[in-house]
């Protein structure tokens, strides 16, 4: 199947009808969004659409808004440059595909061993993170709020089992961001593509493994035509967010009302997004095993080791890279401790006997 036909046809087949273009309206100042996911592309996708929608919405006119997805004005990578030259004003994007940028980006979407969506919250919100976010972001002309979240994501899509660290040695995968450099240092061969490629390659085994997002956005990807091993929760991405990244001047040039409108809109996609995923995650789930035969697997506990010590590694050379990237993982590291340490001793007792107690697992 051809396809742009194809993700169209998933995004519709997902509930959720295509989005078209907010309308320009005429007086506002003009807000040009693009995106890194491809138009009406299952989940991501459709969420950044919605998000350009909402904030034409509850600007009332206060913007021009149009929004373009990946290839459409410029490729999906070329988002970032895009937006700090000014040709655009707005992205919408996960921060750790610009680590080449600088590889503190990556704590703004997702580190190995970080936070979970929730945990990540708390951070950016109420614990510093944003203000470090402005910091990085600052350095590039740019200025970024959270609008997206996809929850703990699967640990990939595979043609064999992973049953040890070295069954990564020679293994071809997409993964991007400080996840990518794990597997890296495992002895992978990694590459970051943006979604709209990520299965034509894996059906032409240029890449025999891939990471995306969860059930709900895998299910309609169609990766088990090439990959039928499924592994949960994996280390690279454990939560997070996406990106509405703005050019710095454009935005320092808004009224109050005006920012307001924007980091509303941001806030509630944000969480639409997420609760979109936990809703929706079990019942794909099912349906890759019931109707499409997929192998769901946990990595096993020599694998998870195999991980954090190449994590380790990771985060020393990331470190290494600049002072402002030692500032970032310092306080990531110290806020994931006391609040992911504190949510150990409540939500992660609650819920690890809730689970026991009622056979969830």
């Amino acid at each position: 199947m051809e396809r742009r036909k194809f993700l169209k046809g998933a995004a519709l087949g997902a509930g959720a009808a295509a989005l078209a273009t907010p309308a320009i309206a005429q007086g506002g100042k003009q807000l040009t969004i693009v995106s890194t996911w491809p138009r009406d592309f299952p989940g991501l996708g459709i969420s950044a659409q919605r998000l350009a929608a909402r904030i034409a919405q509850l600007g009332n006119g206060a913007f021009n808004v149009e929004y373009f997805a990946a290839g459409e004005r410029v490729g999906a990578f070329d988002s970032f440059d895009e937006v700090a030259s000014g040709n655009s004003q707005a992205y919408i994007a996960a921060d750790y595909y610009w680590v080449g940028k600088h590889p503190a980006f990556a704590y703004f979407t997702s580190v190995p061993f970080g936070m979970t969506t929730v945990e990540w919250n708390a951070w950016i919100k109420f614990a510093g993170g944003q203000a470090l976010w402005d910091k990085v972001s600052g350095e590039f002309g740019l200025k970024a709020f959270t609008c997206g979240a996809t929850g703990t994501q699967a640990g990939g899509w595979f043609n064999k089992e992973i049953e040890s660290p070295d069954d990564f040695k020679g293994l071809k995968m997409r993964i991007p961001g400080l996840g990518g450099n794990v597997l890296s240092k495992l002895g992978a061969s990694t590459v970051s593509l943006p979604g709209g490629q990520i299965y034509e390659n894996l059906v032409s085994g240029a890449i025999d493994a891939t990471e995306w997002v969860g059930p709900y956005n895998d299910y309609f990807m169609k990766f088990y035509e090439a990959a039928k091993y499924y592994y949960t929760g994996g280390m690279h991405e454990p939560g997070g967010g996406l990106a509405f990244g703005m050019n710095k001047s454009f935005y320092e040039g808004l009224s109050d009302y005006e920012k307001a409108v924007i980091e509303a809109a941001c806030m509630e996609e944000h969480g639409a997004a997420f609760e979109e995923n936990m809703a929706l995650n079990g019942q794909y789930l099912k349906k890759l095993v019931d109707e499409q035969g997929v192998t769901v697997k946990n990595f096993n506990d020599d694998v998870w080791d195999g991980f954090g010590e190449a994590a380790a590694e990771v985060f020393e050379e990331t470190r290494d890279h600049s002072a402002l990237a030692t500032e970032v993982d310092d306080h990531f590291q110290a806020s994931l401790r006391e609040i992911g340490g504190t949510m150990a001793l409540f939500e992660g007792t609650f819920v690890n006997q809730r689970n026991r107690v009622l056979g969830l697992i």
